[in-house]
């Protein structure tokens, strides 16, 4: 009988071991879901820099995204000006396909021009379906391929759930435009690294035309949530109501997607909901680059080389910042030839006896080996001054 019991509670302890989440792992229970009550279809957040995922529901589900489908538009975009196929201030022309665009616009007419600059302001901010086919076509020379592209790029960063038809997300004709919530915050996470997206997702208002056109932000969280950066929204009657709506606040961004939500006023409660719970339970511990010391080389034509520990960050638990630790473990000695960059040692970082992660320390600076002449002429020197 001794040993029946034993072997329940033994039992017990592995299962609860496995069946707790770890440190800082996304709350996804049905107790935080009931909590948070969001009233939309599908919803996500996610940490932008660690791309880590604190909530979910039925994130994975293909939904129509209406004009969630500009932030890929955008996102390809900003790619070809990195690529440098396009620049800021490039003059292009408006074609008479985009001039014909429906829905929202800022009305652009047949053979008009503005810089793509301007036309990313427009798109950015007061969702211009217009302004992103005149970009789309700009990058690739029709929408065809521009679409092809956006499906590529979609593959690519692992949406998995993800077909585009077209740049706008108008879907009165498709057949299949279909996005995720997962999808879209991994599209948004890709978008925000451009600074030049940011600068004006924050704009609540502006204009355009030598202000004589005015622009007004779709995304009402940027006037009235605190630390809103963005991103975008999206809506017709098929869609619904959705956003991708980002924020920061303490150093710690994150995107939050709603999707299929009844109205525009839910929509906006369900991110705000979902923002502030993340903001409340969540922070993003980080360890910034830093000089580590020196290491011993022996054969070299240096007898050390500089060392420095590479950046980390980790989403940890609201208020455990304070509590990380860290585990330095670095190699005595190394032998020459050293590369730059070369991993000699590790920095591990633990909140109580749990391990949330690991960084590299490496090598600053290259250690030749040296060579015969360089031994003797050291010998020699060494004489000399004795």
């Amino acid at each position: 009988m001794k040993r029946l019991i034993s072997f329940f509670i033994l039992f017990a302890i592995l299962t609860a071991s496995f069946l707790t989440p770890a440190l800082g792992s996304p709350a996804v229970d049905s107790t935080v879901a009931a909590e948070l009550s969001l009233n939309c279809v599908s919803a996500i957040l996610m940490e932008s820099e660690t791309g880590r995922v604190l909530y979910e529901q039925n994130a994975d589900q293909p939904l129509l995204p209406a004009s969630i489908t500009k932030i890929m538009t955008l996102l390809l975009v900003m790619k070809a000006i990195e690529d440098g196929k396009l620049r800021l201030d490039d003059m292009l022309t408006c074609s008479d396909r985009a001039a014909s665009m429906g829905g929202s616009q800022i009305y652009l007419e047949e053979g008009e021009q503005m810089t793509v600059e301007e036309l990313i302001k427009c798109v950015v901010i007061s969702s211009a379906n217009d302004a992103a086919l005149m970009l789309a076509e700009a990058v690739a020379g029709s929408e065809e391929v521009f679409v092809d592209m956006m499906n590529r790029c979609a593959r690519e960063l692992g949406m998995k759930n993800t077909n585009f038809e077209n740049t706008n997300g108008l879907d009165d004709t498709v057949t299949n435009h279909v996005t995720s919530a997962r999808d879209v915050a991994i599209m948004s996470r890709e978008l925000i690294k451009y600074d030049k997206i940011l600068e004006y997702s924050k704009i609540w208002m502006d204009t355009t035309r030598n202000g004589t056109f005015g622009l007004t932000n779709t995304n009402r969280l940027v006037r009235f949530y605190k630390g809103a950066t963005g991103l975008k929204t999206g809506s017709t009657s098929k869609a619904k109501f959705c956003v991708s709506a980002t924020a920061m606040r303490d150093g710690m961004h994150l995107i939050c997607v709603i999707m299929a939500a009844d109205t525009r006023d839910i929509r906006n409660a369900a991110a705000t909901t979902l923002l502030d719970w993340g903001f409340a339970n969540y922070a993003l511990y980080v360890f910034e680059e830093a000089d580590t010391g020196e290491l011993k080389v022996t054969g070299g034509v240096e007898d050390s080389v500089s060392l420095k520990a590479r950046r980390f960050c980790c989403v940890v638990p609201k208020g455990s910042e304070s509590k990380v630790e860290r585990f330095v473990e670095v190699r005595e000695t190394t032998s020459a030839p050293v590369k730059e960059g070369e991993v000699v040692g590790s920095i591990k970082f633990n909140i109580g006896n749990e391990t949330i992660g690991t960084t590299d320390i490496v090598t600053a600076t290259r250690v030749d080996k040296i060579g015969f002449w360089q031994v003797f002429t050291r010998i020699f020197s060494y004489f000399l001054i004795a």
